[in-house]
């Protein structure tokens, strides 16, 4: 009987798969009971699922207390996405039964994918307790302690795996290091991340290993792993933003507006490289650019808080006034907002001599600012200019307290205090 299923196997491999399975078919009605499973096994593997339903439940009839039969049909049912069905079959399966371990993890699978994270903790909890040493267990446990996010509990379990030093899956190493990165332990994170990449190369986890190196400030190592990438696949869009900001940390801004315009190149509504490009216009004196980068982001997304106030800054800093008020005051209208804004619209008012409502703004934006050297001496300096000498010296009390070495402030309360 053997030989004969290599034959369809064959058949099927070589593409003539109708006359494959109408050759199982046939062998169907001449296996024993043992024969009948390894065909259902080829059903269910090629997709054939009514075919494979079908011997299992008659085999059930047969051995109704084999528990392996009922892995079986709960696997089919589970590829037939019934998992109340799967359920069923599985709470079959007697505790005495070998294939009661089993039962436990499929379960464990089917409650987590319904939501139900409690009752599926319970089932590999209680998987443990039965086997152990069982090393799939341990794995199961840490990847699902993962993919709830609690990355603490998985950790010992996915370090148990890794400790066995038996043939260790590199999935068991990529979840240990995404665990580590979720509690910022990068440099544990890193030597996992090298170890699962070794022999299988996976986009996501060679992403991580580039992020975890930039999280250690190993930018030129990041850098490389995340050109790699790139040529792997060149639209794997969360490379670009980055691998521009690695190579603006190695001071290579150029290079790094050039990274921003290939990601744009790919993706020209991403909002994220819009501002990042805008930056780095800004960085290189690309001043039509950063205008153009930042007003298309604000266009995709107008109530994007960064590059509404990366564009107010770069006006700010050519002294655009009246461009602010624009940009900001439209924005808080459609119910955009950000303290940055009240300081901004301060200064910008205050430049074209529109003094009360300057003085609005600045009160405003002091609850958020109070603790801002710069801003307690820019609003200090803007009441002492509005006649207002008491509240000038509080500010200026204030930037002393935060900065006692201040002497240019200090000078000037000892000025204001002997008027």
């Amino acid at each position: 009987m053997f030989e004969k299923l290599e034959k369809a196997i064959k058949l099927v491999e070589n593409g003539d798969i109708s006359e494959g399975i109408n050759y199982l078919h046939s062998l169907k009605q001449i296996a024993n009971h043992e024969e009948k499973i390894m065909i259902a096994d080829l059903y269910l593997k090629w997709g054939f699922l009514d075919e494979a339903k079908e011997i299992v439940i008659e085999l059930l009839e047969l051995y109704p207390d084999e528990g392996q039969l009922y892995i079986y049909a709960a696997e089919i049912e589970i590829e037939q996405e019934n998992e109340v069905e799967a359920l069923d079959y599985l709470d079959e399966i007697k505790e005495s039964d070998p294939a009661y371990l089993q039962s436990l993890v499929i379960m464990a699978d089917l409650f987590q994918m319904q939501g139900l994270d409690e009752a599926a903790e319970q089932k590999l909890l209680k998987a443990k307790v039965l086997a152990p040493d069982e090393i799939l267990i341990d794995l199961g446990l840490g990847q699902f302690y993962a993919d709830i996010g609690e990355y603490k509990k998985a950790i010992p379990f996915l370090n148990k795996v890794i400790e066995r030093k038996e043939e260790v899956d590199s999935n068991a190493h990529l979840l240990l290091a995404d665990a580590y990165v979720h509690i910022g332990k990068f440099e544990d994170a890193f030597v996992h991340y090298e170890e699962g990449l070794k022999d299988n190369i996976e986009l996501n986890a060679l992403f991580n290993l580039a992020f975890t190196a930039f999280q250690l400030e190993r930018y030129e190592y990041a850098i490389g792993k995340w050109n790699e990438l790139k040529e792997l696949d060149p639209e794997y869009i969360p490379i670009y933003l980055y691998l521009a900001k690695a190579y603006e940390h190695e001071g290579v801004v150029e290079e790094s507006y050039n990274i921003i315009k290939q990601g744009l190149q790919i993706d020209p509504d991403n909002k994220e490289l819009l501002v990042y490009g805008g930056k780095m216009a800004m960085k290189l004196k690309k001043h039509d650019e950063v205008e153009r980068y930042l007003s298309k982001a604000i266009e995709i997304d107008p109530g994007y808080i960064d590059a509404l106030s990366l564009l107010s800054s770069f006006y700010l800093y050519n002294e655009q006034y009246e461009e602010i008020i624009l940009l900001l005051e439209k924005a808080i209208a459609d119910g955009e907002y950000d303290p940055q804004f009240e300081w901004d619209l301060a200064n910008a008012k205050k430049q074209l001599d529109l003094y009360k409502e300057a003085l609005n703004h600045y009160e405003n934006a002091y609850t958020s600012f109070k603790d801002s050297k710069e801003f307690l001496e820019e609003y200090g300096y803007f009441l002492l200019e509005e006649g207002d000498r008491e509240k000038a010296k509080a500010m200026f009390r204030k930037i002393l307290e935060i900065d006692p070495a201040n002497i240019e402030i200090e000078e000037e309360l000892m000025r204001l205090e002997q008027w």
